[in-house]
């Protein structure tokens, strides 16, 4: 990245990222040092997604790295004033992203217990069956 970005970058990101990763070691440190301009290499090409897509404060971004023959999959968690504050990156995993929540009848209804939902609302399309997957509740 650019030197002149770099600076813009690291004010797009908190002090105190969170950064969680799953994938093969040897592809571990990529996108963070990217994030934060400490990367030793200023021409270090930038991964480009294929899709994007937000859940409110989220943004996942899906995306095949040529050079590295590796699938990824980026969590972006942006805080309210629009600063990434957690990053969760995946690498040769098939991720699906899940909204958690419950179900609650109308008043007239007398309902037993509260029931629970779990709907997949994004699957991850570019890699194969053969690697992990993970699921990505919000």
């Amino acid at each position: 990245m650019p030197r002149g970005i770099r600076g813009t970058q690291q004010k797009s990101v908190t002090q105190d990222l969170e950064w969680w990763f799953h994938g093969p070691p040897c592809h571990r440190h990529h996108l963070v040092p990217w994030l934060t301009g400490s990367s030793p290499s200023p021409s270090t090409k930038a991964l480009v997604p294929s899709h994007v897509i937000g859940f409110g404060s989220i943004v996942v971004a899906e995306g095949y790295d040529e050079e590295n023959l590796v699938w990824w999959v980026h969590a972006w968690t942006f805080n309210t004033g629009g600063v990434i504050s957690q990053v969760k990156e995946y690498v040769n995993t098939s991720v699906s992203v899940t909204r958690l929540g419950t179900t609650v009848a109308p008043p007239s209804e007398i309902v037993e217990p509260v029931a629970s939902m779990c709907q997949c609302i994004w699957q991850s399309t570019l890699c194969d069956e053969s690697v992990p997957g993970l699921i990505l509740a919000i």
